[in-house]
């Protein structure tokens, strides 16, 4: 994400910023889109389909131009990296507001949940997808995409925004930039158990899973470049990917709890 700016940007930068100029800002919008379009991608492969990724980039879109209007050129900060808290806060929170999780899937991840853990403590391991499928009456793809689904849920939950009515803290966790200089020692140590327990959960994955977790989440490709990558059809990714996430779902639970 670059952010040399063109001289043409700057007068786009120094006419919105001095004179608030209604053009200026849409071109700006227009030069950052892609930062939308970035977040829209990586959200929506955690989402069921019935989701509409229109709705998604227009909730982007509201995040981009809220940054435009609070962003501070003094503070030392890129515009990138304030623009992308707010487009996914932006979008976690329209998430949020329209409930996107269906009763019936919520349901649903009850079930699995209750199944996995009778599974778990009679066979003493993490049971397999095809072994709670049994069980539940669904197949391992749905169980797969079930917990998926549920686990990004979590996520929602964990950006919501502080109910105790402080007015220095109203805005959620979507949107807070943190602190990366100052590390607390109980920061340090969990943030090494974090990377401890998804380490070996990796471990545990195929070489195809393995590889699209880590150029995902670490090298922050989309899915449809992931496929560019290992000649793959970006459904076939997609299916990767949840199957990936399923065997990790303990490790990630630790982290989200």
């Amino acid at each position: 994400m670059t952010t040399n700016k063109s001289p043409h940007e700057q007068k786009l930068w120094d006419n919105w910023i001095s004179n608030k100029d209604n053009e200026a800002a849409n071109q700006l919008i227009q030069n950052y889109r892609y930062l939308v379009n970035f977040h829209v991608e990586r959200i929506s492969s955690h989402l069921p389909n019935n989701v509409n990724r229109d709705d998604i980039k227009s909730f982007g879109l509201i995040g981009l131009y809220d940054a435009l209007k609070k962003f501070e050129p003094s503070r030392d900060l890129k515009f990138d990296t304030y623009a992308s808290f707010r487009i996914r806060g932006a979008i976690i929170d329209g998430l949020r507001r329209e409930d996107w999780l269906p009763r019936s899937r919520r349901e649903k991840t009850k079930k699995i949940e209750q199944i996995s853990q009778e599974l778990e403590q009679m066979y003493q391991r993490v049971p397999t997808s095809e072994e709670i499928a049994v069980k539940t009456d669904m197949s391992p793809k749905e169980v797969e995409t079930i917990i998926k689904d549920s686990l990004f849920a979590h996520v929602l939950s964990i950006e919501e925004k502080p109910r105790n009515g402080d007015s220095d803290l109203k805005e959620g966790l979507g949107y807070t930039i943190a602190d990366e200089v100052t590390i607390s020692p109980e920061e340090s140590v969990l943030s090494m158990e974090v990377k401890d327990e998804l380490s070996e959960g990796i471990q545990t994955l195929n070489n195809n899973e393995q590889m699209v977790i880590s150029l995902f989440y670490h090298d922050e490709l989309t899915l449809t470049e992931i496929g560019q990558v290992l000649h793959l059809t970006t459904s076939r990714i997609s299916q990767i990917h949840k199957k990936a996430i399923f065997k990790l779902r303990n490790s990630l639970k630790k982290i989200q709890a």
